[in-house]
């Protein structure tokens, strides 16, 4: 089997059939092995167990995956304690005198390790009682069904009916970058045993872009550095923009359109960043968050005639098959939605679909999503430039203003609100929120525009008052309209 460019699978001369399934079912020690124990694995292995298949399941690091141990979890933990001091200086407008606060580095990561060592004994008692046999260690493919674990106990071999690979990402180092083993990755930068009072971000996506505003909140000069003319590539320019003059309006750096040419230790052992053009810029510690690629590396992939694409990831069909049989893939390896929820919702619809004769696909549209920089960007369906592409004429409503709150607190931010609508059908294609609360709000407009919401609908709302939600269902006037012109 092989992969059209459409995705459909389509038959070609192959051997692999027939080895895989010259066995029978009695003959393998697992119906599934899930390598990788990340959230979309563990879902897979848990509700494929559930409906009575033999699983077995191995990772090489700890159970829970990158958003549990070194991702969403912890990094949303930090973006908590980086608000606080905004929020100190804030309630001073309603009366409270707060006396000068003290910022403990290591007790904030004390407490993030407690928790995430938490929810990892979560998800492996999750495992356990759904009757998964648990390894520890790294699985590698050394042929059709068969698997070897590298665990601290030594080499384990197991056969397995089915593969599924959920092995996720991994962050992107420059490894052709002077002095790059000088700097860390988002994988480290969590357990930083001192806190950096002058840090460089590295990479203008939604990693660089939330720990700018995190190492700022928390007391830290921060300079972010990123090779394009602005940030969160794919996201609205609008509201991508907008957050980049609110950093620069809290005193973050923003150097834009420029790169790294190397990196120094210096006597005082800071770091020396020399940029393209020679410019240089000493910090405590370098985050370099320029991406991340699949993690398909050292899992012996040749050996079963598993080819990868461009980016490294594995190719799947919507029912998340590759084009060997018996082997599947979810999550961040496919390289085709890497958010949590995703991987997730797909190991979910793979064990079903697969070992529960209730087959399902998981649904890639209308997938809200949140930046939590500060302030907050949510957003689901299209952007404005998506918008324009598609349909014929949208009509663009437009909001900003500044909250309650800020009458009292003094701040100038502002909230931007966005709803872009088709014109001919009435129907909202997108929403865009910059502001607090954005990503619990953008949650509830998902579901919205996935039944098809129109705007009419949203005026016939009765706004709750006083919110900033409220907003959403009051805005009348078209902020502007565009009119794709007919091709030549």
């Amino acid at each position: 089997m092989t992969l059209s460019p459409t995705g459909r699978l389509t038959p070609v001369r192959s051997f692999l059939p027939i080895i895989l399934h010259s066995m029978t079912q009695s003959s393998f020690d697992f119906d599934l092995f899930v390598i990788g124990g990340g959230s979309g694995g563990v879902r897979a292995a848990r509700i494929a167990a559930q409906h009575g298949a033999r699983v077995g399941i191995a990772e090489g690091f700890r159970y829970g995956g990158t958003c549990v141990i070194r991702g969403c979890v912890p990094k949303k933990l930090l973006v908590y304690a980086s608000r606080f001091p905004q929020s100190f200086e804030e309630s001073r407008g309603f009366g409270w005198n707060v006396p000068a606060a003290t910022f403990d580095w290591e007790k904030l990561v004390a407490a993030k390790n407690a928790e995430i060592t938490r929810l990892e004994g979560a998800y492996s008692a999750n495992l356990d009682k759904a009757g998964v046999k648990r390894f520890a260690g790294h699985a590698r493919f050394l042929g059709p069904n068969r698997l070897a674990i590298d665990t601290p106990e030594g080499r384990q071999e197991v056969t397995a009916k089915e593969v599924l690979i959920a092995t996720g990402g991994e962050p992107v180092m420059p490894e052709d970058l002077p002095g790059v083993e000088l700097a860390i990755s988002s994988n480290e930068v969590f357990d930083l045993p001192v806190f950096p009072k002058r840090i460089a971000v590295v990479g203008g996506g939604y990693i660089g872009v939330e720990f700018a505003g995190i190492f700022h909140g928390l007391g830290a000069k921060v300079t972010q550095i990123h090779r394009g003319p602005r940030v969160l590539r794919g996201f609205d320019v609008q509201m991508a923009d907008l957050i980049v003059e609110t950093y620069r309006d809290k005193g973050i750096d923003m150097r834009m359109n420029t790169t790294l040419k190397r990196l120094d230790r210096q006597p005082d052992g800071s770091i020396r960043i020399t940029l393209h053009d020679d410019s240089t810029l000493d910090v405590d510690q370098v985050l370099i968050a320029t991406g991340r690629r699949p993690a398909t590396r050292n899992l012996g992939l040749e050996t079963v005639g598993l080819e990868t694409g461009k980016a490294g990831e594995i190719r799947v069909d919507e029912l998340s098959r590759t084009q060997v049989p018996g082997i599947y893939a979810v999550g961040d390896v496919t390289n085709q939605v890497s958010l949590t929820p995703v991987a997730i919702r797909q190991g979910h619809a793979f064990a079903d679909t697969t070992y529960g004769k209730k087959p399902w696909v998981a649904d890639l549209d209308f997938i809200p999503t949140a930046i939590f920089s500060t302030p907050e960007l949510g957003t689901v369906g299209l952007n404005e430039e998506q918008a324009m592409e598609r349909c014929a004429v949208v009509d663009v409503y437009r909001n900003s203003f500044r909250t309650l709150k800020a009458t009292l607190s003094g701040t100038q931010e502002r909230v931007h609100q966005k709803i872009l609508v088709d014109a001919s059908t009435d129907r909202v294609l997108g929403v865009q929120l910059l502001g607090p609360d954005s990503a619990e709000v953008i949650q509830v407009m998902a579901t919205l525009l996935r039944m098809g919401v129109t705007k009419r609908d949203l005026d016939q709302t009765m706004p709750l008052h006083p919110s900033s939600a409220e907003e959403l269902v009051t805005m009348r006037t078209v902020a502007q309209r565009h009119i794709r012109k007919p091709a030549q």
